[in-house]
């Protein structure tokens, strides 16, 4: 799997081109802005009454409805969020798309799951970078970018793969580097990181460990230090160094405890449950209890943030971080 880099993009693919960005969240703004400031005709397309019509008209740029933005565009990137994507694609992008456009998507979701059913002539590809939107315009910004992913679905141009790299790079995502992947590959294996690591399986391995300590009988306070204050610490470690990196700067006692008690925490038991969620992943179960989630009006979503946001922890957390000089509360 080679990267690829601005000297493997060709910008003539997207020069003459209109992309239309639908919606102006944290990556719509950061990928709009950065077309933009690469020579790209660049119009936003927000539904009437969208409170970021201002922002992004502040921001020089043009703004539409979102019907007339893809009547206009050559382009269409996809960037509301995945739950109203499918309603937004079918009532003002579908039936304004013209033979040759290019639809194209940031997460595979909605294509991989069949929410969104392209026709077929139109190119359907995805440039996803691997970044939060702040960190996507910051690293422009700074001559720098971030690293992203390219796929194709549909080439019904022939130069879909072409468009996208030259996407990629006016964004800044060929900077850093680009590697070239599936819808399917890219949606299964996000949507398990998400839940297995990233967001998921952190949380509830923060929570559990957090509450054995006080369980035991020592304070929040340590507890919340230990198991979720440094955790940031050892993160940086790694993303600069790798596991074995993280382990040459911890203490030969920390190394020792990680080699020996680590597997017996993340067990054959915990790898079955891995096992089974990235089944559930694969085989559209998750996908489909969470379109069901959302079309009930997000009961269980609801009841179970609410839940978390009444833990201990988070009380703890948020007094501790308001008392530290480097972390301040928004």
């Amino acid at each position: 799997m080679t990267p690829l880099y601005d000297e493997d993009a060709d910008p003539s693919f997207i020069e003459d081109k209109t992309v239309a960005v639908i919606g102006y969240g944290s990556q719509g703004e950061a990928q709009a802005r950065n077309l933009h400031d690469s020579g790209v005709d660049v119009v936003v397309g927000l539904r009437e009454g969208s409170s970021s019509r201002d922002d992004a008209r502040e921001h020089g740029l043009d703004v539409a409805k979102t019907p007339k933005a893809v009547k206009r565009a050559d382009v269409v990137q996809m960037l509301v969020p995945d739950t109203v994507q499918p309603a937004v694609y079918d009532e003002h992008v579908k039936p304004n798309l013209d033979e040759d456009d290019a639809l194209m998507f940031s997460h595979g979701f909605n294509i991989h799951y069949s929410q969104i059913r392209p026709p077929e002539y139109v190119d359907v590809l995805m440039v996803a970078p691997k970044s939060p939107g702040d960190l996507v315009r910051q690293t422009y910004e700074r001559g720098d970018g971030v690293p992203g992913l390219l796929a194709v679905e549909q080439d019904h141009t022939g130069d879909a793969r072409d468009l996208g790299l030259a996407y990629a790079h006016a964004i800044g995502c060929t900077r850093s580097g680009v590697i070239e992947t599936t819808f399917r590959e890219e949606t299964e294996t996000d949507l398990f990181g998400e839940q297995a690591i990233l967001c998921g399986g952190t949380s509830a391995l923060i929570k559990a460990s957090f509450e054995t300590l006080v369980d035991a009988g020592y304070s929040p306070e340590m507890a919340y230090f230990e198991c979720a204050n440094e955790l940031k610490l050892i993160v940086d470690l790694i993303f600069e160094g790798g596991l074995s990196g993280m382990r040459d700067n911890i203490s030969d006692t920390a190394e020792y405890g990680d080699l020996t008690r680590g597997p017996r925490v993340i067990d054959d038991d915990v790898r079955d449950n891995l096992d089974e969620v990235l089944e559930e992943v694969q085989n559209g179960e998750f996908a489909r209890e969470w379109i069901n989630e959302n079309q009930a009006g997000r009961p269980s979503y609801n009841q179970l943030k609410e839940r978390d946001e009444e833990h201990l922890i988070e009380d703890v957390g948020g007094e501790l971080r308001s008392l530290m000089t480097s972390v301040q509360e928004d």
